[in-house]
């Protein structure tokens, strides 16, 4: 445990003076940008669909890249897996601590996400009580269903030593969201949709977007993440030095 925190802690001074924790501003800003010009009537589910479509859409998966870019571009340059894979450190210890570093700016952009749907609902001056069971699932329901496109992002991102490649080809599919997510077969298999399906509010608790129900949803969603997460602590245990 104590190896492992170590390696965090050197993973996280890498980014202390790195523009990477300004980019997880961005898509909160927006969401409050468009819960601000939107027209709830005084429904909380409006608002916060309003808000959560394009950041679960569009932000939440590419930003999903750019951090799992972004945190080994200092290992691509230079010849920095050399360094890293010949410390006395387990090397899963050392993928285990960059997809912590991940989840964490994932997870300050949805706690920042969350301000955004109260500052907005505060906004627009919502009656009766703060649905804080709606909001807080659709929060943290997003930020798990991201853990598989982290862990993919991650693997990629290990594989290509160039910065933009892994970003373009997360953007080139995350693009196609906007027709996947509208599929009840295909949605809930698709890594880039996942957020998405879980974050929108709906009237029935057991229910995602667009009506995939949970039962389906939650079983995939972990499952991939074992698998996207074995697959790539398996391609860095073999890594070549």
């Amino acid at each position: 445990m104590k190896a492992y925190l170590r390696v965090l802690s050197a993973e996280r001074l890498k980014l202390v003076k790195s523009p990477v924790w300004l980019l997880v501003l961005v898509s909160p800003v927006i969401a409050l940008l468009v819960g601000i010009m939107a027209e709830p009537s005084g429904s909380w589910t409006s608002l916060i669909n309003a808000q959560a479509t394009l950041h679960a859409m569009l932000f939440l998966p590419i930003f999903t890249g750019v951090f799992a870019s972004y945190i080994c571009r200092f290992e691509h340059a230079a010849g920095g897996w050399k360094q890293v894979l010949v410390l006395p450190v387990s090397r899963a210890r050392f993928y285990a601590a960059k997809l912590t570093v991940i989840m964490v700016l994932l997870l300050m952009m949805q706690v920042l996400l969350l301000g955004s749907f109260l500052v907005a609902g505060g906004f627009h001056e919502m009656m009766g009580e703060i649905p804080w069971a709606v909001l807080f699932k659709s929060v943290f329901a997003g930020w798990v269903a991201s853990i598989p496109l982290a862990a993919l992002q991650l693997f990629i991102s290990m594989m290509w030593s160039s910065f933009g490649a892994p970003l373009g080809i997360n953007f080139m599919l995350t693009v196609p969201n906007i027709l996947i997510a509208n599929s009840e077969k295909y949605a809930p298999y698709y890594p880039w949709a996942q957020p998405f399906l879980v974050m929108m509010p709906t009237e029935e608790m057991d229910f995602g977007a667009f009506l995939v129900p949970y039962s389906t949803l939650i079983p995939v969603i972990f499952g991939s993440a074992v698998l996207f997460v074995f697959a790539g602590m398996l391609y860095f245990k073999q890594k070549e030095v």
